[in-house]
Parts: structure tokens; sequence; C-alpha cells
């Protein structure tokens, strides 16, 4: 019998994990995929966003700047990778101006920090490669960047540290109400329970309707991103919008992270939630919106494109509630600013586990620090593709990824064996020849270190779909 079990090991659901491990509770956490973060959590822009965009009073915007303000210490307790960077909205029309003034009251309202709208001159000594168009921009000092798929496992890692379990590849086809508890039926058996947090993301509706509760439905939005090598990241020094759409944010030049280059995403309403893929004449456009912003990108560097699917709720806020049925808490229609939010989310969530009666008791054991798994690596660094020392030996030749970091990764405590899961925690495979060099010795690797046959290795694990179709060949993206 657990206290809690949560649905869903994206950012929201990795949030709430350790955000309850801080307390003499039992979590567990589920996650119907090979490793934690391969949904929209993995596939977004990893931007940290100011908190400017949403009507004030809505959940989206009181949360979005208390997770803002939280990203600093966590990145300190938990070496996912944060970059404070700024960020502008482009004006390029007398019209815009309308809308950056009504953004800047809105951050006003929601209690944003660092807001100023500026005009074309300040716009181009910020960022020198815009648009000679553009008129003027609101400019926001707390917008960010972070690298979010490294987030959400060094969430998950911590959250495993300070006692939640973890369950992989364990979907959910039934929930019971049994008296005053749960059953939660999964293809690997019966989990019991007192509480369940449903953060399933675009599938928080299927969840939901387990337990009889459809009163409302998530339209997957798909957004297709082209990501460039980091040649090209002197093109922006900040995170660079267009005013907003109906639809969204809109298209983004922003630089990641780890320093690529970045375009996208769109926003497209389909009807397949596990269709990740992109096509041509979407990132065609894509990229012909982001010139508008900062023209001279080469797109000869493009290495990669990809897409996520975020859920967009029948509900026009998002709904964060215990809802009719006791101790079933929902999460609906987390989408942007759902990253951002996310460590605000999960306190609003134990909150909530409060007021329906659970008593959370601090743990005088816990433990904040997680360990990072990239080692910075400076001018004194000697590797080489040869070396016998795995502090040396370099697998990843574009990322300089050590054999030493890859057999970190594989004997931390959430147990992977994909190629991929190495790439996300490593990113081996993730520079400009896109793991054709490091492909083959990460296999190798994995089935060394895990004492299994090398055919064992697939690239995402076996129990996931098989991967999205990209557009691979055109005049925008090249292999």
């Amino acid at each position: 019998m657990y206290d809690i079990c949560i649905i869903g090991a994206g950012v929201v659901g990795t949030n709430i994990a350790r955000e309850l491990s801080k307390y003499q509770i039992r979590v567990c956490l589920v996650e119907k995929e090979e490793d934690v973060s391969c949904g929209a959590s993995k596939a977004n822009s990893g931007i940290v966003h100011g908190g400017y965009s949403d009507e004030p009073g809505t959940l989206k915007a009181e949360l979005c700047v208390k997770g803002n303000r939280m990203y600093e210490q966590l990145n300190k307790e938990l070496n996912f990778g944060y970059r404070e960077t700024g960020s502008v909205v482009l004006a390029f029309r007398d019209e815009d101006m309308k809308t950056l003034e009504k953004l800047y009251q809105y951050g006003i309202k929601n209690g944003v920090g660092g807001l100023a709208i500026i005009d074309g001159e300040k716009v181009r000594e910020l960022e020198p490669y815009v648009s000679k168009e553009v008129k003027a921009a609101l400019y926001c000092r707390n917008a960010g960047v972070t690298s979010p798929y490294e987030f959400v496992i060094a969430l998950a890692e911590n959250a495993i540290t300070n006692g939640v379990e973890l369950k992989l590849n364990t979907a959910v086809v039934g929930i019971e109400k049994v008296e005053d508890y749960f059953k939660v039926i999964t293809n690997k058996g019966e989990i019991q329970t007192q509480y369940i947090i449903n953060a399933a993301g675009i599938y928080c509706d299927k969840i939901s309707s387990l337990i009889g509760i459809d009163d409302f439905h998530i339209i997957p939005r798909r957004g297709q991103y082209v990501l460039l090598d980091k040649e090209q990241n002197y093109l922006a020094n900040s995170v660079i919008f267009q005013v907003p759409t109906e639809l969204g944010k809109g298209i983004l030049v922003t630089t990641t992270y780890h320093g690529n280059l970045m375009v996208g995403p769109n926003a497209e309403e389909i009807s397949d939630k596990d269709d990740v893929g992109t096509t041509e004449d979407v990132l065609e456009n894509i990229v012909k919106t982001a010139r508008m912003s900062v023209p001279d990108f080469d797109m000869k560097q493009a290495i990669t494109s990809f897409a996520g699917n975020r859920p967009i709720s029948s509900k026009k806020d998002w709904i964060i509630e215990e809802s009719r049925v006791a101790g079933f808490i929902n999460l609906i229609g987390i989408d942007s600013p759902g990253l951002t939010a996310s460590p605000a989310i999960a306190l609003k969530v134990a909150g909530l586990l409060k007021q329906a009666g659970l008593e959370l008791r601090n743990k005088k054991d816990f433990m904040a620090y997680r360990k990072p798994i990239i080692q910075v690596k400076d001018k004194n660094f000697k590797g080489d593709i040869n070396s016998t020392n795995p502090d040396e030996h370099i697998i990843c030749r574009c990322e300089q990824v050590t054999e030493t970091e890859i057999i970190d990764a594989l004997h931390r405590n959430i147990a992977i064996k994909s190629i991929d899961a190495i790439k996300r925690r490593t990113r081996a495979g993730m520079g400009k020849c896109q793991s054709g060099f490091c492909r083959s010795r990460v296999k190798e690797i994995i089935a060394r270190e895990l004492h299994i046959p090398v055919e064992e290795v697939t690239q995402r694990g076996k129990d996931s779909p098989g991967l999205p179709e990209r557009a691979k060949r055109g005049k925008y993206i090249k292999l």
C-alpha cells in the first residue's frame, strides 16, 4: 500500500515526486515508457519563461512566476543545467506595440521582475543580429534556458534517492476505488494507494476516464523544431520571441542550454497523440518565419529536427485540483509554460494533499543534492578516442563525452539500457554527426556494463513505439 501513486514521469510528475520525497510517506512514480522524460518534457523549447504571457489571475500566470524564481536554487541542488539569459518579444509593426504594452501590463500584474519596453536601437545593442525591421521589444531579464530532459532525470534520481519507487514500462490500464483506497491496474500487476496524482500529460484525459471522470478532453498540439550546430549560437544572446498568436508564443530563436541554435515551434492540432514526426513543408515555414527575427542563420548548419505534442485542454486554464472522486488529484492541460511552472505546481499539489487529509511530516534525512553526470571540460582536458583511461577516453567526439560519463549514467538509480537514454544523460549522439561516430561505441559500453548481449541494446527500448518520421532530405534539413 502506497500513500501516493503519481502517474506520469514527465517534468510535472517528477517535480511532484521530488517534492513529496521530502516527507515521511510512501510514494511510487509510474511511467509507461522505458525512461523518464519521454514525452513533451524532452521535446520542447527548454525556455524558463518570465511570466508575462498569461492573463493575470490564472493558474498559469501565478505558477509560472513562482516556478521561474525556483530554478536557480534547484539547479544548485540538482545540477541539471540552467542559465538566465533574458528574453525579448519583437515588434515589427505599429500594431505590435499594443501587444507589447498588453504583455507588459500582464507582467506587472503577475509580479514579473526586470520588464521594460525598449526601442529598436536598444534591441540591436542586446541582439546585434536581429532584423533591422524591429521597431521595439518587450525585454524580460528573468527568462532563461534549461535542459528539460536533464531536469526531469535529475528530479527523478533525487526522488529515488529519497525513497520514491519508480516503475518504468508500466502502463496504467484500469483504476478502481475500493472503500478508502485505489487499485491501480497496470500491465505489470496491481498497485494499491490512498491517493492518485494524474500527471499523465497528453494522456491525462485517458487516465481520468478510468475512474469515470470524462468531462474534458485533450487535443495534442504538435510543435516542430529545427536544431542547428553550435557554430550558429553567436546569433542569439537571449530568447527571441515574436508577438504571440492565439495558438501560442509563436516562432522563437534561441540558444539551447548546451549552446545549439534552435528555431521553432509551430502549433498544429493533430489527432494522433503519438505522432511526433516532422514534415518539410512545416519546417520550411518555421525557417521562413524565424528569419523575420534573425535573418542570417545558415541552414547548412542544421543537424536535426524534432517535435513534441503539448496537451491542450478543452478548459481555458490549467486544472489542478482534487477531483470529485476523493483522493484523485487531476492535473489537466499542463501546456506551456508547464516546464517553467512545474516546481511551483509540485508545491500546489502538496498543499492539495494536505487539504485532502494526508499528513506530511518532514524527513530529517532528506538529501537535496544530486551529483551531475556531464563533467565540464576545461582547456586542460586531454581527451582522446584511443585513450585507455576512462576519464579521458572520448566516446562521442562532437560533444566530448567520455567513457566515465556513460558508465556513471548506467550505474545510477534509474535502470536504463537504451542508446537514447544515454544520449539524454550525457549528450552522446547529440552533436553534428548525430551519433554516426559514437552509436556503436555507446552500444558496446551499455552491453558490457549491464552484462547483456549487444543485440539487446536498442535505440529507445523494446517497449517503446517506433522511431518518429523526420524530414530527412530537402532544402532545409541536412543530415
